[in-house]
């Protein structure tokens, strides 16, 4: 047998929620995620302390715009290098410049100039983490397992939203921005040593050998290129690009909109997100506990319908408690789609184009869908909620009929388990 087959088979041998080399990477992930919250915290409190709203905003959304630019080239070189040393050297980076900040505002008041090169840097530096991240997977485990690792990771995001502002609150009362940038330096830290212990398989092409490699710019095209043709992909990354034009400015900045004009309060809005991530975590959870669900692709077309049949009805409802009840509907609808459609995604991609992939993907979610925001926000000054959140979720569910228009998608399936291997 080869190395690469005897690889693989030792990956198969483990479910994925016991096997001790996609823990190890979930852990890192987890304390690189909570730092990455934590980070957020000590810039939004460094900035308010020393700058005016706008100030503020300005500093908050400098780090999309290189996040958004780079993207793609993150891609690439995920495709050309070790994903796990390109997640090595993001965190790397990332320790290093917030520990450097946290002794810069430890001597001074931090200067506008210093928190906009911050937010920049480390904009850039995500542009390489997230495509890295995306592509590791299928690198730590079997196709067959891919599924419940998406929804062990769902399940940590949540994890981290819990407990980074607690830990970043506290950073913040008893050391200020210098603790906290200390702290969230410190968690990138502690998550060097665990993608170290993380083994990557070797895996072999699928479907087709991928052209030689270029210059940057020609495995960038080549990707776009491979996404474009793929039957399965193709229609599947553009689903999703549909589903969060459509649904990210609605559940953003419409649902804060939304809780104003009826009157709801903090504590209705604050109802409503949590009735969302309860929905999202229920998703997550099932996945992680089944590890596979049957008719993927259309299950996965009949989820995002039922999501975007609850952002369409929310603002059509008179009472806080059915909003809410709506809003875990969308929550469990989204959840579902996202995982199953990522997991489809990976298990079908030749490996040395997953990179490329996952950039394509993220770009939609934090550099297309917040051009919406401005949107939604303005279309709903101008004709209010109800029409505003109707337009929206009959616009995502394009999404939908792009799926099931895709007879590849109709028939998509995730692999079964292998003989013997228990749940």
């Amino acid at each position: 047998m080869a190395t690469a087959e005897r690889a693989l088979s030792g990956y198969a041998a483990v479910p994925a929620h016991r096997d001790g080399n996609v823990l190890r990477w979930l852990a890192a992930y987890t304390v690189s995620l909570v730092g990455d919250n934590v980070y957020f915290i000590a810039l939004a409190w460094s900035a308010q302390k020393s700058a005016g709203p706008a100030e503020v905003g300005l500093i908050m959304a400098a780090g999309a715009l290189p996040r958004a630019l780079l993207m793609l080239g993150g891609g690439v070189v995920a495709d050309r290098f070790d994903p796990r040393r390109v997640l090595l050297g993001s965190d790397a980076l990332r320790c290093v410049l917030l520990l450097s900040v946290a002794a810069a505002v430890a001597l001074t008041v931090p200067a506008l100039w210093l928190l906009v090169a911050v937010a920049l840097v480390f904009g850039a530096v995500d542009a390489l983490f997230i495509p890295a991240i995306g592509a590791l997977p299928p690198r730590i485990t079997s196709a067959d397992q891919l599924t419940r690792v998406t929804g062990m990771r769902s399940l940590s995001m949540r994890l981290g939203q819990i407990a980074s502002p607690p830990l970043g609150g506290l950073a913040m009362g008893l050391g200020g921005p210098t603790a906290a940038f200390t702290v969230a330096g410190l968690l990138f830290a502690l998550s060097l040593p665990l993608l170290m212990t993380v083994r990557v398989r070797p895996v072999g092409a699928r479907e087709e050998t991928p052209a030689e490699p270029g210059t940057a710019w020609k495995d960038l095209l080549d990707g776009l290129r491979y996404i474009r043709r793929h039957r399965l992909i193709g229609p599947l990354v553009a689903a999703g690009a549909v589903c969060e034009l459509g649904l990210t400015g609605t559940l953003n900045v419409g649902m804060v909109l939304l809780n104003a004009e009826r009157g709801w309060g903090a504590s209705g809005y604050g109802w409503i997100v949590g009735g969302f991530g309860a929905g999202a975590a229920a998703s997550a959870a099932l996945l992680a506990l089944l590890g596979r669900l049957p008719r993927a692709g259309l299950v996965l077309s009949g989820t995002l319908l039922m999501g975007c049949a609850g952002a369409a009805t929310i603002a059509l409802v008179p009472a806080l408690w059915i909003a809410v009840v709506l809003a875990a509907v969308v929550g469990l609808g989204a959840g579902v789609f996202g995982s199953l459609n990522n997991s489809l995604i990976q298990t079908a991609a030749n490996p040395a184009y997953l990179g490329r992939v996952t950039s394509v993907l993220m770009l939609t979610m934090v550099g297309l869908a917040p051009l919406s925001y401005p949107l939604v926000g303005a279309a709903i000054g101008a004709w209010g909620s109800a029409p505003v959140f109707v337009g929206c979720g009959a616009f995502g569910s394009l999404g939908v009929a792009i799926a099931l228009s895709s007879s590849a998608v109709r028939r998509a399936e995730l692999p079964r388990p292998a003989p013997g291997k228990a749940a």
